[in-house]
């Protein structure tokens, strides 16, 4: 595994006996393909969904298309939506959600450029983190920092919960 970051998550979410599931659209199941290569990851990974195009976001993770017409599938909002609707259809501890844009062809503009990325975390009801942030670098280069950054929130999120 190139970052050690996800083991660590593993490690973190076994030991304290959470399970997590993903929602995934400009990663495409990247994040959870990471956390499944975790020594531990039959003790925390529930499964994961690629939800690229708008319609497996409508249909199976229902979200509105009046939100996504609005705020645009690439966006906090829709980030938020598809994690609550992942939470219907994957039953875990956490639930996490990313979109963004990682190549052009999407919803970019000058205030979200390209490698504009959105993640959201969920603890049962609870928002976890919550984050927006621009990568630089090709498609591959994105979506390979955008889940090691999804990894981090996770496991520093999780640090501060557990140390209450």
């Amino acid at each position: 595994m190139e970052h050690n970051i996800f083991e660590e998550c593993g490690q973190l979410l076994a030991k304290n006996k959470l399970t997590i599931a993903c929602a995934e659209s400009a990663t495409a199941g990247q994040l959870t393909a990471n956390f499944s290569l975790s020594e531990q990851s039959g003790d925390f990974l529930k499964g994961g969904l690629a939800c690229y195009d708008a319609c497996v976001k409508e249909e199976l993770l229902k979200v509105d298309a009046k939100l996504l017409e609005e705020f645009t599938p690439e966006s906090a909002e829709v980030t938020f939506a598809i994690t609550k609707g992942l939470m219907t259809i994957i039953k875990a501890d956490i639930h996490i959600g990313i979109t963004g844009l990682t190549r052009s062809g999407g919803s970019e503009t000058k205030e979200k450029p390209v490698g504009t990325m959105f993640f959201c975390g969920m603890f049962g009801e609870n928002k976890l983190f919550e984050d927006r942030r621009v990568f630089q670098g090709n498609q591959e280069e994105i979506v390979r920092q955008a889940t090691i950054h999804t990894a981090t929130l996770l496991k520093e999120s999780l640090m501060q919960l557990l140390s209450k």
